[in-house]
C-alpha cells in the first residue's frame, strides 16, 4: 500500500504502532527538506523504527523521483510517506509524486489557525492547499490512527 500522511510530529509511537502496521509498509520516507540534511536527527529518530522497516530521509522536491525508482505501479509499494505540512505534499504533488488518499494526522494548533477537528488545525493557508487536493480529487482522510472513523469531510 502506499500511503501519504501530513503529522508535523513526523516520526512517533502513533506512525511506529499504528500507520506502520496498518499500511504494511517495508519503507517509511520522511519527506522533509531540513531532516534529509542533518544526519543526527534522522539517526536518532531511526532509533524508533521498527528494524524491518528501510528509514528514508528525502528532500521533497526529490520525492517523486526516490519513489518511481524503487516502482512504477505505486498500488503495489508498501510505502509510507510523512510530510510535517501541507505545503509539502503540494510540492511532492507538484513534482510528480501521484496518489489518491492524503491521511491528514496533525497538525497543531497556533495563532490564526482554525481548528477542524481535535487533531487538526489550519490556517488560510492550509485550507488552500487541502482545497487544491479536493479539486484534483485526491480524497482526504482526517484521522490520528487507523481504527478510527474519518473525523472530518470538509467540503472546500
Amino acid at each position: 500500500m502506499f500511503w501519504a500522511r501530513i503529522d508535523n510530529r513526523l516520526v512517533h509511537g502513533q506512525v511506529i504502532e499504528s500507520w506502520i502496521p496498518f499500511t504494511g509498509a517495508k519503507i517509511l520516507v520522511v519527506a522533509n527538506d531540513e531532516l534529509a540534511n542533518d544526519i543526527l536527527q534522522q539517526e536518532i529518530m531511526s532509533l524508533a523504527i521498527p528494524q524491518d522497516v528501510e528509514p528514508h530521509f528525502v528532500a521533497v522536491e526529490d520525492l517523486s523521483r526516490f519513489v518511481s525508482e524503487r516502482k512504477s505501479d505505486l498500488d503495489d509499494l508498501d510505502i509510507l510517506v510523512l510530510f510535517a505540512s501541507c505545503q509539502d505534499a503540494k510540492r511532492a504533488f507538484d513534482r510528480g509524486l501521484a496518489f489518491h488518499r492524503l491521511n491528514v494526522g496533525n497538525l497543531h494548533y497556533g495563532p490564526g489557525k482554525k481548528q477542524l477537528c481535535a487533531h487538526v488545525a489550519v490556517s488560510a493557508e492550509d485550507e488552500s492547499c487541502l482545497h487544491f487536493f479536493s479539486l484534483r480529487g485526491v480524497a482526504l482522510d482526517f484521522r490520528c490512527i487507523p481504527t478510527v472513523p474519518i473525523q472530518v469531510r470538509p467540503t472546500w
